[in-house]
């Protein structure tokens, strides 16, 4: 491309995130192909800048200078959650890629989690604008005005800019309702080959991540929801598909990502998708997210396996009634047990998102917690504290004692930020021993699989059975550590 109207851009590097660098599982910037789908429907010319796969922010400077963008947006993925939990390492991304923008005169836009929640920031780091809320419906609005050059860029809905020395902030845009209206993402501006080379190096298959939904209308008291509230809406099960089937004739993805906060929300629709899958041959692996009590609706699990389901990750957070129930999850232990149970009698992968540190979690909670792990033995485990985040009612009970850190640095930090049970290394600790059990467990029932069917024997579960046996070997020191951390913190 020899010249662009607007350049678009996100805030989260890869390169920036230790943690993740290691998985290396990059997903395109599917929130920023939206945007970038809306400016080309209004006859815009966009381009992207992936920061996803780039190795610092100066590396947009030659791209501005080639392409001359009279916009660039720096639209972060909502849909990456990595994204949502606002980094400050991105932060700083963002207000660099806002200054270098600024330098080369073109006007910034900025949309994103942490931009919706500290718009006064981004505004004095370079910003013009910040989109609040759900982005799309400003974003056209607010690039019409600065395209043909009638109407007042202030005007728009949903946006806040700096006006003299204050912050305006214009009356909110409603949410969409009707998802199909919306262009498909502009997947061809991704550097595919890159993204398949990457996938396939490190994990034999290339995987794409899908949407087929916004937002969630639970209220778990930590779940921070600056972008859609609320709100929530559907797309169509052939929509959906559509999607996938275009995916499949232009990327080829061996694997799709459905990265919603809760796949199949609403009644049917689970049902309704594996029908379309099946009836125009796009069955394609996947994972997704889901809410237990949800799971055990109907033939929900069913369908989700005939539709080529291959992984379910769900919130279970806690083994302790008591826990839950403090979190507003509206969910319960039993129900945990009984989604693991279903998902694998029908060959499902299981993951469960696990939440340390909640206040008023004490020692017996958390041993509950393991319990419910060698009991369900989900196939894997994403561990971590609780975190506040503003606009959230957990937040507003913590916020009193907060230190000057409000936000992790990277995704693997870990820091309580608030006064826990136990000080912040003794859930450090119970990170690594958490997934040390799962693993040990994990291993001997490799170990007694192989011993009934020693025909069966392959170097992959050879090796998981030997992991287990180093497990084994350095759980202790990991028990001491815990012990000798688990003095309560004083109030």
């Amino acid at each position: 491309m020899t010249g662009a109207d607007v350049l678009f851009t996100h805030s989260y590097f890869l390169r920036f995130d230790p943690k993740e660098l290691r998985a290396m599982t990059p997903y395109p910037p599917l929130g920023t192909l939206y945007a970038a789908g809306v400016a080309r429907a209004l006859g815009l010319r966009p381009a992207l800048f992936d920061s996803m796969l780039e190795e610092r922010e100066a590396d947009i400077v030659p791209v501005l200078r080639r392409l001359k963008p009279r916009v660039v947006a720096i639209y972060d993925d909502g849909f990456n959650y990595l994204t949502k939990m606002c980094l400050t390492r991105m932060r700083e991304a963002a207000f660099t890629l806002a200054r270098l923008a600024r330098n080369e005169g073109c006007a910034v836009i900025v949309h994103g989690s942490d931009a919706a929640d500290h718009a006064e920031e981004y505004l004095a780091h370079g910003a013009d604008y910040v989109l609040c809320g759900e982005g799309e419906g400003p974003l056209r609005n607010l690039l019409g005005t600065l395209f043909d050059g009638t109407g007042d860029p202030r005007s728009v809905r949903g946006i806040a800019f700096n006006e003299g020395a204050d912050v305006r902030l214009t009356p909110p845009q409603p949410s969409m309702k009707d998802l199909d209206a919306l262009p498909l993402p502009a997947w061809d501006l991704i550097d595919a080959p890159r993204y398949r080379s990457l996938w396939m190096r490190h994990h034999g298959l290339f995987s794409l991540n899908m949407v087929t939904t916004r937002g969630c209308p639970f209220k778990c008291n930590w779940c921070a929801k600056p972008i859609y509230g609320q709100a929530y809406a559907v797309r169509s099960p052939a929509g959906v598909v559509d999607e996938m089937l275009h995916l499949r004739a232009t990327l080829r993805p061996d694997h799709i990502w459905f990265c919603d906060d809760i796949f199949g929300l609403k009644p049917g629709w689970i049902g309704e998708f594996s029908a379309e899958v099946r009836n125009r041959g796009a069955r394609t692996p996947f994972k997704c997210q889901a809410r237990v009590d949800l799971l055990l609706r109907g033939d929900a699990v069913r369908h989700l396996a005939e539709s080529g389901c291959t992984s379910v990750w769900v919130g279970a957070e806690s083994g302790s009634q008591k826990i839950l129930d403090a979190m507003d999850k509206g969910t319960t232990v039993a129900q945990i047990y009984e989604a693991s149970r279903r998902l694998r009698e029908h060959g499902i992968r299981t993951g469960f998102f696990l939440q340390f540190g909640y206040p008023g979690e004490t020692r017996e909670d958390i041993d509950l917690t393991l319990r419910m792990v060698r009991d369900c033995r989900p196939d894997d485990i994403g561990v971590s504290v609780s975190y506040p985040l503003p606009g959230t009612p957990f937040y507003e009970s913590v916020r009193r004692s907060l230190g000057g850190k409000r936000n992790w640095t990277v995704s693997e930090d870990l820091d309580l930020m608030f006064p826990g049970t136990f000080p912040p290394d003794f859930y450090r600790a119970l990170h690594a021993l958490t997934h040390k059990r799962l693993r040990i467990w994990q291993g001997l029932d490799q170990a007694r699989d192989l011993a009934r069917e020693p025909w069966n024997v392959t170097p992959g579960k050879l090796r998981r059975v030997a992991l287990s046996a180093y497990h084994m070997a350095t759980v202790p020191y990991y028990r001491r550590k815990l012990n000798a951390l688990a003095k309560p913190v004083q109030a």
